[in-house]
């Protein structure tokens, strides 16, 4: 992790090249505490009907919690497990006043299912939670939802002693306002919307 008070969107690819070569942090899944977070699609259209390129480019954030740059953007291609994504997070949310932490994930898993789709990354060393995160749009009972399910921690002694106070607050805020940008994006692209 590194604090910037300087934006660093024009040099998130050489924190990613950087980030390359950081290991994951080691971690025990089921020692975690999983938290599950679920937001209701509205949309007559099925899973496979979508468009989820925004979801596999990692459109999914907004800007203002989080700028990002892919390993596989930045190779021009499509994401695979193994790739890096390089984060700067926005704390508090405002793009101009607020520190930025830059740190990183790795893509661990693509679910490729006939109802479920989407990935899941684990944190770098140096980031400032411990685990897993894993981002899907299911097809359930008829209806789609877009799900994000943590197993994680605070990797900081710092984060954990304030995390019921801020750490936990603002990681359910921004889970929040990715489903609902989630939510955004697929809806807006339903032309019966």
């Amino acid at each position: 992790m590194k604090i910037f008070l300087t934006d660093q969107k024009n040099n998130l690819k050489k924190h990613l090249q950087y980030l390359l070569s950081v290991p994951v942090m080691s971690y025990e899944k089921a020692q975690m505490k999983k938290k599950e977070t679920v937001i209701d699609i509205s949309t007559p259209k099925r899973i496979d009907e979508l468009n989820l390129d925004f979801f596999f480019d990692y459109r999914i954030f907004p800007a203002n919690i989080m700028t990002f740059l892919t390993q596989w953007h930045d190779e021009g291609r499509s994401i695979q497990v193994g790739d890096t994504i390089v984060q700067q997070v926005y704390l508090p949310p405002l793009r101009s006043l607020s520190a930025k932490i830059v740190f990183g994930v790795r893509i661990n898993e693509l679910i490729d299912e006939p109802k479920r789709k989407g990935f899941s990354y684990e944190t770098l060393d140096g980031h400032v939670e411990q685990g897993e995160s894993t981002f899907t749009i299911e097809e359930v009972s008829g209806k789609l939802i877009s799900k994000i399910e943590t197993h994680s921690r605070p990797a900081l002694l710092a984060a954990r002693l304030v995390g019921p106070i801020v750490t936990l607050p603002y990681q359910a805020f921004c889970t929040k306002k990715a489903l609902e940008n989630i939510k955004d994006q697929i809806e807006s692209h339903d032309p019966l919307q």
